[in-house]
């Protein structure tokens, strides 16, 4: 039977830890002698501007975007939508009022960046000789490659005006201050939103390597840029960046070390096996599901009763014309993988509210579920090859819907093991 209760209230203890509110505790700096310019992305944002507000105590300007549907009410700060995960108009236009907000500023005026999951696809901007339909073409691509979000995090800065530390870039001479809601494996700035004001090291060369190396069908036109442009990213060390700081306020181990506080309130051991988790969701499952049998069976690498917490972002590379995301791809093949097994029950949903295009944002499952999708005359695997984890899990009533959150840390999956 699915432990809906504890996983819920798992969920919900990771969300908690990183509500705006929370996570900007002790984090602002000290006020400027001059403005005070807010900007940023992502599927969060719009909460943490609103909490910035409350926080910062004094009148503020700026622009924000989040995805359509995700906004929330600031007095100061103005709040965009616009579409995720495949760029639009509304996007663009987004990109260049948040432009305007820091043209002009000078050494003494203060940017905060305010910078959550999903703000790639929330601000196109593409570089010059390409469109809006080239910047659209190349997600969907990355989208369907399977490959990881740093690599199409390196694909991205290379063909955009605000990726990549350009947005900093853009601002100077004022200080900007990055406050960042980490949705990537290992919390790494650069790569939560494509580090619009955080630069890496990546290179255009490495970026042309890693399109053939993931063999990910790029557009001709986004090929042939790629290939002729001489424009490179920022990189760290450039001056431009000297009197800038940046912050991971909120990440997916802070969220997994929450839920595990509240497992054990529970009277349940929790172990986190990491919040980098990174491959096809499907492989990633099996490998949860075969160390849930090994401790279901035999006691081992953990005794039972216990709870297994992972983070991360798992890949889905697109086979069939299905609807879901990538958790509940994961927890498909974890249905498959502990069928009839024992006493086992997991959630997988993605800490934003919607994972994929649907309303959900994962879905349960037990160790009767494939045969409860059975008894539906619905096959498993079939579904699991159709990329159809939403319709199995629609038909047997396990969708996980809490709305959006407010929040974004990337993947949350919790295997309750019992024996």
């Amino acid at each position: 039977m699915i432990d809906r209760e504890l996983l819920s209230a798992m969920f919900d203890a990771a969300i908690t830890a990183a509500d705006p509110v929370h996570a900007l505790k002790g984090m602002l700096p000290p006020k400027p002698k001059g403005r005070t310019v807010i900007v940023g992305a992502g599927k969060g944002v719009a909460q943490l501007a609103a909490a910035f507000e409350q926080a910062w105590g004094e009148p503020v300007e700026g622009v924000v975007v989040t995805r359509y549907g995700y906004g929330a009410a600031c007095k100061y700060v103005k709040v965009l939508e616009a579409a995720h995960p495949v760029p639009d108009a509304a996007g663009l236009n987004a990109t260049r009022e948040i432009f305007a907000a820091v043209e002009g500023l000078g050494k003494e005026d203060l940017v905060i960046a305010l910078i959550t999951g999903g703000g790639s696809a929330l601000l196109p901007s593409p570089a010059e000789g390409l469109g809006l339909a080239d910047e659209q073409a190349l997600n969907a691509a990355l989208l369907a490659s399977g490959a990881p979000i740093g690599v199409m995090n390196m694909i991205r800065k290379q063909i955009s005006t605000i990726k990549g530390g350009r947005l900093a870039i853009a601002a100077h001479p004022a200080r900007v201050v990055s406050l960042v809601v980490s949705d990537v494996p290992g919390d790494d700035p650069a790569q939560v939103a494509s580090g619009p004001t955080v630069p890496d090291d990546t290179t255009r060369e490495q970026a042309i390597a890693a399109i053939s190396n993931y063999r990910i069908d790029v557009p001709a036109r986004v090929m042939q840029f790629l290939n002729d442009t001489q424009d490179t990213a920022p990189v760290p060390n450039d001056p431009q960046f000297a009197r800038n700081t940046v912050h991971v306020i909120a990440s997916a181990q802070k969220s997994l070390e929450a839920a595990a506080h509240c497992a054990e309130r529970a009277g349940i051991k929790a172990v986190i096996l990491s919040d980098e988790i990174e491959g096809e969701a499907r492989d990633i499952a099996r490998m949860h599901g075969a160390l849930a049998r090994a401790i279901a069976r035999r006691g081992h690498p953990f005794a039972a009763p216990v709870v297994l917490l992972s983070g991360g972002e798992t890949t889905v590379t697109l086979r069939g014309n299905g609807k879901g995301g990538r958790n509940g791809e994961f927890q498909l093949a974890l249905a498959l993988a502990v069928d009839g097994l024992g006493q086992v029950s997991a959630l997988a949903a993605d800490t934003d509210g919607i994972d994929g295009s649907e309303t959900n944002a994962g879905a349960f499952i037990d160790e009767t579920t494939a045969e409860r999708l059975r008894a539906k005359a619905l096959d498993p695997m079939a579904a699991l090859s159709n990329n159809d984890s939403w319709s199995a899990f629609h038909a047997i009533g396990d969708l996980f819907e809490p709305g959006p959150t407010g929040t974004n840390v990337n993947d949350f999956r919790a295997i309750i093991v019992r024996g």
